[in-house]
């Protein structure tokens, strides 16, 4: 009778250890995914100008002032979107945080960026970025104000956009 029992009781507490893990490998991906997606920051205004072409929006985390010639802000792009050329003065550092896009320096090949990328822009070189065709792309990008604002060019041509990436 005791050892009736307890096979029960072991039967018992190896059904809910079997129940219990299997309900945490069905619910660990979904909360992993959810966090995963979580952004750290919000994704601030849209951007409404000229200098970009489709959707983006952009999180100032640091304006440069008068001891701080930096700045610092996140963009967002829409599946699509993207800077016209332009340059920058002193360089620009962006570093990808999410999503898939693109960088490209005047005269070289389209480049593919995607999450823990980090692109080192030369100064006063012409270049554009934004996100692929299919995803949305996110970017901390890392601007030296000392010599001068960014200088905007022309819009990045549809063949440009489109052409194979290196």
């Amino acid at each position: 009778m005791i050892k009736l029992y307890h096979n029960v009781i072991l039967g018992i507490i190896v059904s809910s250890l079997i129940l219990s893990c299997n309900q945490n490998l069905e619910t660990k991906p979904i909360v992993e995914d959810k966090l995963s997606r979580e952004l750290i920051f919000e994704k601030g205004i849209e951007i409404k100008n000229t200098n970009f072409n489709g959707n983006a929006w952009l999180k100032m985390l640091i304006a440069e002032d008068s001891i701080n010639r930096n700045s610092v802000g996140i963009v967002t792009f829409e599946p699509s979107s993207r800077t016209n050329w332009h340059y920058h003065p002193n360089g620009q550092i962006i570093i990808s945080i999410g999503g898939e896009g693109y960088y490209q320096e005047k005269g070289g090949p389209k480049n593919i960026l995607k999450k823990g990328d980090v692109v080192k822009c030369p100064p006063n070189l012409p270049h554009w970025h934004g996100a692929s065709e299919s995803q949305e792309f996110i970017q901390i990008a890392i601007t030296s104000r000392i010599d001068g604002p960014t200088v905007w060019l022309d819009p990045v041509l549809e063949e440009e956009y489109h052409a194979k990436v290196n």
